[in-house]
């Protein structure tokens, strides 16, 4: 939790508000490729990387 708290000040301090899209973005297709790892999506989804 305190790894989140240090990213929110860095981001508020330092006004680099364009890295948050970015890393919402590779959380999204992180979590989405671990929770499709054992499903029958899995093939589809590799082939779009």
């Amino acid at each position: 939790m305190s790894l989140l708290k240090e990213f929110w000040l860095f981001l508020r301090v330092r006004k680099k508000w364009w890295l948050l899209p970015i890393i919402i973005v590779m959380v999204l297709l992180g979590t989405l490729l671990v929770f499709a790892q054992g499903s029958a999506l899995a093939p589809f989804i590799y082939t779009i990387f």
